[in-house]
């Protein structure tokens, strides 16, 4: 009987000697799960993974953001927080202790930081075997895809880059026709660069001045698409306007171009004078000068003191003036002083000296054949004197 109890109480104490070995054997991990603003992210699923041997735990952070989770079996693991169903960080390679938990905290912030670190040194060519090791699965071929469109990027950028650069030369070279075929590749590989849209409506412009016929016809309608959608990209650049109206001008669609130059003044009201005058010296260059004399007066209401535009102008008044059988000129109401306003503003501009002769002309009489009152003249014998 003494024999069966001891044998009894030998097997009790080797099952108890077993148990305390089996609790002794287990660990715990803890820590907290922080927000890129350092606040407790409450409900943060961490996801415990062994890789010595198949495990797989889970636990939630409670309402302060922290987490706790024993009765792990001593081993390595590999510990996530997951938010919102995305894995969020990655701690790998976590060998647990018998005792005190291990800690793993989870800063957002830091590996936001952390990332954006190991992006930049990836597109530098500097990423280290650490910051490679740090990168989970997901992460590592979240980089890989954004390294391969930022190469496919680069390279349509430099492509766009030579096609702008080498339509630009054209332009310089008057290689109208290159500098259109250039563009136009620009174009197709970025149609969303209005400054491109910009250049091709010049190249199709100095297209137009080479050609005749239809070809210039169709020449300045491609040009005047060209900015239709550089503006409709960059609606409020008036010096897109002002060239533009240009153009229309160029393509004598005069109404339109009055239009668009409205818009440029309106955007730019310290610039509309010049707007105006640009849009009077195209005209003039394309005999169109009724319309001519209307964009020089506009420059002058928009700035009194744009002195090109009132030498301009009054030039545009003389040809309204009357001659009379005895060669008297009649100007109309404000001929004299337009010059008058040049001379005052500019006294030895480059329109000084024909400002004043067009005012001898004006205020003298002159033979109805006219010539040129700074043409140097003869002695002329017969002439009457003037009274002094």
């Amino acid at each position: 009987m003494d024999n069966v109890f001891r044998k009894s109480a030998l097997a009790f104490s080797l099952f108890l000697a077993m148990g305390f070995t089996a609790v002794a054997q287990t660990s715990s991990l803890e820590g907290d799960v922080k927000d890129e603003n350092g606040k407790g992210v409450q409900g943060a699923l961490i996801k415990i993974t062994r890789t010595d041997i198949k495990g797989n735990y889970k636990v939630k952070t409670d309402k302060k953001g922290h987490y706790f989770h024993a009765g792990l079996p001593l081993g390595t693991y590999n510990v996530a927080v997951e938010i919102d169903g995305k894995d969020a960080d990655t701690v790998n390679g976590v060998r647990t202790k018998l005792g005190d938990p291990t800690p793993i905290n989870f800063d957002l912030k830091a590996q936001h930081d952390k990332q954006e670190a190991i992006a930049k040194a990836a597109e530098t060519g500097t990423l280290t075997k650490e910051q490679a090791r740090d990168m989970n699965p997901e992460q590592k071929a979240a980089l890989e895809k954004q390294m391969k469109e930022r190469s496919a990027a680069l390279a349509k950028n430099k492509a766009l880059s030579d096609s702008f650069n080498a339509g630009r030369e054209a332009m310089n070279n008057k290689q109208f026709d290159v500098a259109v075929e250039q563009l136009n590749k620009a174009v197709e590989m970025d149609p969303n660069q209005h400054v491109v849209y910009a250049q091709l409506a010049d190249a199709y412009s100095g297209l137009a001045g080479v050609k005749t016929g239809q070809e210039q016809t169709d020449a300045y309608q491609k040009g005047i698409d060209a900015w239709g959608k550089a503006l409709a990209l960059k609606p409020d650049d008036s010096a897109y306007h002002n060239n533009y109206a240009l153009l229309l001008a160029r393509a004598k669609k005069f109404d339109e171009a009055q239009a668009e130059l409205t818009k440029a003044a309106q955007l730019e009201p310290a610039q509309a004078g010049k707007y105006y005058y640009n849009l009077g010296a195209v005209l003039v260059n394309t005999n169109q000068l009724e319309p001519a004399g209307a964009a020089f007066k506009k420059a002058i209401d928009s700035d009194p003191n744009y002195a090109d535009a009132q030498y301009q102008y009054g030039v545009y008044l003389v040809s309204k003036a009357k001659v009379a059988a005895d060669g008297k000129i009649t100007p109309i109401p404000g001929t004299i002083e337009a010059f008058q306003k040049y001379l005052e503003l500019k006294p030895d501009g480059p329109f000084a000296q024909p400002s004043k002769d067009m005012i001898t002309t004006i205020t003298g009489s002159v033979d109805t054949k006219y010539s040129n009152p700074s043409a140097k003249k003869s002695p002329d014998k017969t002439a009457t004197p003037k009274k002094k």
